[in-house]
């Protein structure tokens, strides 16, 4: 990476919580890494909160367990979520002593904290009395209130890191994108502008809030991916010569705990189409709209191991792959909701209205199969939502026979699958493996093969799957076709 910061233009990188966590070894390997004097700079740094702050703040991304804006929204009355919003401020308090080691940073970082954690819980306070009142509505209020929580973790990561790099000789410069205690008004293009505004890139390293406050609302279209849509917006704004991601480990054929360390493949290279597709199976190395983004822009993103900074890790852009070959097998735990219809055969708007259903409730789809009378959609959702789906279909088709059944899906995706016999060889797979196949899907376009399993044999198919798919590499593969 020392390398390619030499070349001619900037680059734009972000980092994630999990490795937001571990910041002393990220100012060794990968903000400064042997670099001196110029070669420090030309790098714009978008940054995640700590691990387990947006936790705290909204909602556990993987239990649901409700965090400062769960417990606001539920409990108008009582002050659990005062509590919860302390417990934050203790996390932020313990994120940032452990990285700072000068007395005075942990006393800047503190004040930090307390000026930001107690300003937004005068403005809870304050719009709960408001809504004490018949004319004013809580609801009408959450999503303004999920925004103003969501931008005090990366303002905090943000403004600790630069104290950081700053104490080591790096001339960082903390750039705030969240608009706290800003009066003014701006779309987010205007945000990214105003804030990097009189920045000289050659001279200075801006760390740059994840969450940036804008007249759109981030959080109302992208929810918790808004960070890599920051991300994405700057590097195209700057424009950048190249946006990479910074992860905990690299994007590889199949999770290394799974199948084991020495059995995966690093992808190197691939493109835009299979970035797509691994989102899909909720697995993303970045954002769909953030990647739309970067194409359109023209940038080619990297992906790389935060903690290896010399090694160059994947790229992706519009290139098609030079021969047939998988890339990744991943995997997906969905819901699998069908309507079965005997009078469905030769009539149309069945599908259409169950897309309307779904699309209400903010239901996740993640494919989906039909033939005379029965459709089946796969999606990725709480049992709450599909409750309400439940609901609303047997409504709309009282006569239906309704189900809903916890599947999970196991993909092999390649930028070009064609000629691979991917599906022959998956089923024999996973009858060989004993694991019974619910479904499959195979569509002409040739990126991905779909092998739908109970969800106890998730695992234990992908394992079978990676096994079977690259025990061989794609040039034998394609000769065995």
């Amino acid at each position: 990476m020392a390398e390619r910061s030499r070349n001619k233009g900037p680059t734009v990188e972000k980092i994630g919580g999990t490795s937001m966590s571990r910041l002393t070894e990220l100012v060794d390997t990968l903000f400064m890494g042997g670099r001196k004097d110029g070669d420090l700079y030309g790098r714009v740094f978008v940054v995640s909160a700590f691990g387990g702050i947006t936790n705290l703040l909204l909602e556990n991304k993987k239990t649901g367990e409700p965090g400062v804006y769960g417990l606001f929204a539920n409990a108008e009355s009582d002050h659990g979520w005062s509590e919860a919003l302390s417990r934050v401020a203790e996390a932020m308090g313990k994120a940032h002593a452990a990285v700072l080691d000068d007395p005075g940073d942990r006393s800047f970082a503190d004040d930090f904290v307390r000026e930001r954690i107690e300003g937004a819980r005068s403005c809870l306070i304050d719009l709960q009395r408001l809504c004490s009142y018949g004319h004013f509505r809580l609801s009408q209020h959450m999503m303004v209130i999920r925004e103003l929580l969501s931008g005090l973790g990366e303002a905090h990561s943000a403004f600790v890191t630069s104290l950081l790099l700053r104490r080591r000789g790096v001339n960082a410069r903390f750039v705030d994108l969240s608009g706290w205690r800003d009066e003014d008004e701006y779309t987010l293009e205007e945000r990214i502008a105003s804030g990097l505004d009189g920045i000289d890139l050659a001279t200075e390293m801006p760390i740059v809030t994840g969450y940036a406050q804008c007249r759109e609302g981030l959080m109302r279209e992208f929810n918790r991916g808004y960070s890599e849509v920051t991300f994405s917006r700057i590097a195209a704004h700057i424009p950048a010569r190249e946006a990479i991601i910074h992860k905990e480990f690299h994007l590889s054929s199949a999770d290394p705990k799974l199948v084991g360390e020495g059995r995966v493949r690093k992808l190197g290279r691939t493109n835009y189409d299979v970035a797509d597709q691994l989102s899909n199976m909720g697995m993303e190395a970045i954002h769909p709209r953030a990647a739309k983004t970067l194409r359109q822009a023209g940038v080619p993103l990297r992906v790389t191991n935060a903690f290896e900074p010399h090694d160059p890790g994947t790229l992706i852009d519009d290139e098609g792959a030079e021969a047939p070959g998988a890339e990744i097998v991943a995997g997906l735990d969905v819901l699998a909701v069908q309507l079965f219809e005997q009078d469905m055969v030769g009539v149309k708007g069945y599908d259409a209205s169950i897309l309307d259903v779904l699309s209400r409730h903010n239901v996740r789809i993640v494919s989906k199969s039909s033939n005379a009378n029965t459709i089946t959609h796969y999606v990725d959702s709480s049992l709450k939502s599909i409750r309400r789906v439940e609901r609303d279909l047997n409504d709309r088709y009282p006569a239906a026979d309704l189900s809903v059944r916890s599947l999970s899906i196991a993909s092999v995706i390649g930028c070009n699958l064609d000629g691979l016999r991917v599906l022959a060889k998956g089923v024999a797979a996973l009858e060989a493996a004993g694991i019974e196949l619910v479904a499959v899907h195979q569509i002409p376009r040739s990126v991905d093969v779909q092998f739908v399993v109970g969800r106890e044999d998730l695992d234990a198919a992908i394992k079978a799957l990676h096994d079977a798919i690259f025990t061989e590499g794609p040039a034998e593969l394609a000769k065995a076709a």
